[in-house]
C-alpha cells in the first residue's frame, strides 16, 4: 500500500525550469517513482544534459522543449508542445522563477515586471493552459514552487516576495475552483536551497546567516525537495489541497532571541 500510494506509473509531469536545481531534482524523483517527464528551460545545452541524467536507469520516457516563461507566447507554445508530444499532462510544477534584489525606492519598472510575469503569471497561463485535459479525466496534481520568502521577507526582495506570496493565494483560489475535479493545487515553499539563484544574490555572509538560521544548521539539497514534491504529485495527497508546505530545514520555527 505504501509503494503505491506514491507510484506515478502511467502520469506525465511537466516541470518548467527543470534543467537544473530543485526543478531537476524534483524531475529526477518523479522518474524514479515511473512518471513520464517533460522538463523546460530557456537553454537548449542544459535541457539536452539533463533529461538522460532525469531519466537513467529508469524507464521513464522525456521531452524537452525550451521555453522563456517570460514570453506568454512561448508559454502557450509548451503547453501545446507538452501536450501534443506526451498526450496528456497530470503534473504540472509551476518551478521556473527568478529574483532581481531591489530596495522598494530603487524598483525599476522593466525589473518588476519580468519577475511578476516569470513568477507568477507564467504559472496561471501554463495551468490555465493544461487544467481542461486534467477536467476531462478528473484527475491532477498542480504543484507552485513558492518560498519561505513568500511567508516572510528580506530587505530588498520586494518583487520576489510579492509574487511568491501571489502563487500562495491564487492556490488556494486555484484549488476551490478545481477540487471538484479531483485536481489538487498546493504550494511548496523550500527555504536554504543553495542553487544558482540564491547562489548568485546572497554573499557568502549572507550564506552562512541563512545556514546557523536553519535547525539543522546547513543549506538543503536540491534532492531533500523531490520527497515533498513526490507527495504532492501522488495518490498519497488526494485529501491535501489549498495548502503551502514549507521545506526549510526549520528555518522558519527559529526565533531570533539576539544575546538572550
Amino acid at each position: 500500500m505504501p509503494t503505491r500510494l506514491f507510484d506515478l506509473t502511467g502520469r506525465v509531469a511537466l516541470v518548467t525550469g527543470g534543467s537544473k536545481g530543485l526543478g531537476k531534482a524534483m524531475a529526477r524523483g518523479f522518474a524514479e517513482a515511473g512518471a513520464d517527464i517533460v522538463i523546460s528551460s530557456r537553454h537548449s545545452s542544459e535541457l539536452e544534459q539533463a533529461l538522460p541524467e532525469i531519466l537513467a536507469g529508469t524507464t521513464s520516457r522525456g521531452q524537452w522543449f525550451v521555453a522563456d516563461m517570460t514570453s506568454r507566447t512561448d508559454v502557450d507554445h509548451l503547453a501545446a508542445s507538452a501536450l501534443k508530444a506526451m498526450g496528456r499532462v497530470d503534473i504540472l510544477v509551476n518551478n521556473a522563477g527568478s529574483n532581481v534584489p531591489q530596495g522598494i525606492d530603487v524598483i525599476d519598472d522593466d525589473s518588476w515586471d519580468r519577475i511578476v510575469e516569470l513568477n507568477l503569471t507564467s504559472c496561471m497561463r501554463l495551468t490555465r493552459a493544461v487544467v481542461p485535459q486534467m477536467k476531462s479525466r478528473k484527475w491532477g496534481r498542480i504543484i507552485h514552487i513558492s518560498s519561505i520568502l513568500g511567508l516572510a521577507s528580506k530587505e530588498g526582495r520586494n518583487a520576489y516576495s510579492a509574487t511568491k506570496a501571489g502563487l500562495i493565494g491564487v492556490s488556494r483560489a486555484m484549488a476551490l475552483d478545481l477540487g471538484s475535479y479531483g485536481i489538487t493545487v498546493n504550494c511548496l515553499a523550500p527555504g536554504p536551497f543553495l542553487t544558482d539563484l540564491p547562489a548568485s544574490v546572497l554573499t557568502a555572509d549572507e550564506q552562512q546567516a541563512f545556514a546557523a538560521r536553519t535547525a539543522v544548521g546547513r543549506w538543503g539539497d536540491p534532492k531533500e525537495l523531490a520527497g515533498a514534491a513526490l507527495l504532492l504529485a501522488s495518490e498519497a495527497s488526494s485529501y491535501i489541497t489549498g495548502t503551502t508546505i514549507t521545506v526549510d530545514g526549520g528555518l522558519m520555527c527559529k526565533a531570533f532571541w539576539g544575546s538572550v
